[in-house]
């Protein structure tokens, strides 16, 4: 069993590659392969595209943080993504928001997508014990207290990335299975990052990433 792990950034999963310097550890997980992919929809799905020219890992696994959208949930809270949309891709027209598939440019069973959203639908989504939720990737980071409402209405998000949908893209392609795990680092529309809670969101991602790799070295 190969895997790859997908990150925007070294930062949000530099504990888990301490951790895996241990050769007891090693023999815990998946043989595993570290691709830093850079922030954003593009650089991700060029980085990962590239990559899988060279090598066809059996499973892809992207890991970082994300905003909130439900105030409810706590802060460092992890999640795996269950369904992505590119919120971002639309058009504004007398106050409502509108899609691709709403303005009929694109079929909403046009593979990669379903429905207009690009779900997960592996098995390996179901290896994690956590909240699975709906996610929305964004261009630019909501900051807009009306176009949270605005997303909420539409695509009923609680969590936002800048990634996360280009490995839903990328991997339904490929025929890869794969999981997104974010850990909540903020709320949405929240710029006080005094407010944030970042360092333990990385704990928490990186400690629900090792049981992750853990429970697919023991299920493969």
């Amino acid at each position: 069993m190969t895997s790859l792990l997908l990150a925007a950034t070294p930062i949000e999963i530099a504990p888990i590659m301490e951790t895996i310097r241990d050769k007891k550890v090693l023999k815990q997980i998946p043989d595993i392969d570290v691709l830093i992919g850079g922030i954003g929809l593009t650089a991700t799905t060029y980085a990962l595209t590239k990559y899988l020219h060279l090598k066809r890992p059996d499973c892809i696994i992207q890991a970082g943080v994300g905003g909130c959208f439900d105030l409810s949930m706590p802060l460092a809270t992890v999640v795996a993504v269950k369904n992505e949309t590119i919120a971002d891709q639309s058009v504004m027209e007398l106050k409502t928001l509108k899609t691709l598939f709403d303005l009929k440019l694109l079929p909403e069973e046009q593979p990669p997508f379903k429905k207009g959203k690009l779900p997960n639908d592996t098995a390996l989504i179901k290896l994690f014990k956590g909240k699975k939720v709906n996610g929305i990737s964004v261009n630019e980071i909501t900051t807009d207290k009306k176009r949270v409402r605005i997303y909420e209405q539409q695509f009923s998000p609680i969590v936002e990335s800048m990634e996360g949908a280009a490995l839903h893209y990328v991997a339904r392609m490929e025929k890869i299975p794969f999981i997104q795990l974010r850990a909540i680092s903020n709320y949405i529309a929240e710029r006080n990052k005094k407010k944030w809670n970042m360092k333990e969101a990385i704990s928490n991602l990186n400690e629900e990433l090792l049981k992750l790799l853990m429970n697919i070295q023991k299920k493969y």
